[in-house]
């Protein structure tokens, strides 16, 4: 048995390993097929017939687009997140850090909003369509309500976890109130508080979809429910769970371009 052609092939595997090409695209796309491949193999010898295969739910993805509701439906979903999420962050951000780095507004206000967030944005969507109808304003409320304590809490822990060895060498060279703030506290806050927002932004787009299945007239949520009762349509339910997908990658991917920013760089370990 000749070795040498399974030598070079170890060589070229370890030598991609490095490559940042193979890190960033190759080895997603590989670990993507892979998960394709069993999701073919379990629609063939698992699951009943009534389940869409890889094939099927591509062929529905491009009759959606051929119909002209994916753009509009993603549209609607999209703007509701953005508009919620803008506000949460605009709120919650400012109030996080006032709430983290003072006494009394923390001994405030903490205990309203932890009792608060526990309660499911799903729960309030009664409220919300009694308060504003059918419509855009309701999905921006709950996304509102979704993005707003994640992010605001973790500004809050944020805050409330630096360091005293930052803030004791701050005041050795003179820097007092919103110097302090500003030069110390604010920078070694803003990596947690990235995390926190990304983390707001995973949960408003899985509160958008649910809201829009019980109580929208649009959106994507709206679309796997009116596939599901349009004759047992599972293929364009299947379509729109992996469109649903990739938009929330494309987000994520936005949301960390705040990483790459100098003054929040210093945060991240580069693995």
């Amino acid at each position: 048995m000749n070795i040498y052609p399974w030598i070079g092939l170890a060589v070229a595997v370890l030598t991609l390993w490095k490559c940042q090409v193979f890190t960033k695209v190759i080895l997603p796309a590989a670990v993507g097929l892979v998960v394709i491949c069993l999701w073919q193999l379990a629609c063939d010898h698992f699951l009943s017939d009534t389940n869409p295969t890889p094939g099927q739910t591509l062929a529905a993805i491009f009759e959606i687009d051929d119909n002209g509701r994916l753009w509009s439906d993603a549209a609607a979903s999209l703007f509701r997140v953005t508009w919620g999420f803008f506000l949460a962050a605009l709120v919650g951000i400012p109030l996080g850090l006032w709430v983290g780095w003072t006494t009394r507004g923390f001994q405030a206000l903490n205990p309203i909003i932890q009792a608060l967030r526990p309660i499911s944005p799903i729960a309030w969507i009664p409220f919300a369509i009694l308060w504003f109808g059918i419509g855009d304003g309701a999905g921006i409320f709950l996304i509102f309500y979704a993005s707003f304590f994640p992010i605001t809490v973790g500004t809050m822990a944020a805050v409330r976890n630096i360091s005293m060895v930052h803030q004791r060498s701050a005041l050795n060279f003179g820097l007092t109130g919103f110097e302090l703030f500003r030069r110390v506290v604010l920078p070694a806050a803003l990596p947690q508080i990235i995390t926190s927002m990304r983390i707001a932004l995973g949960v408003a787009w899985l509160v958008i979809v649910a809201a829009e299945m019980v109580g929208m007239d649009s959106g994507l949520g709206y679309l796997i429910n009116d596939a599901r009762n349009m004759g047992r349509r599972y293929d364009l339910v299947a379509a729109t769970m992996v469109i649903i997908g990739a938009i929330g990658i494309v987000l994520d991917l936005l949301i960390r371009k705040f990483e790459d920013f100098d003054e929040v760089r210093w945060g991240y370990v580069k693995r």
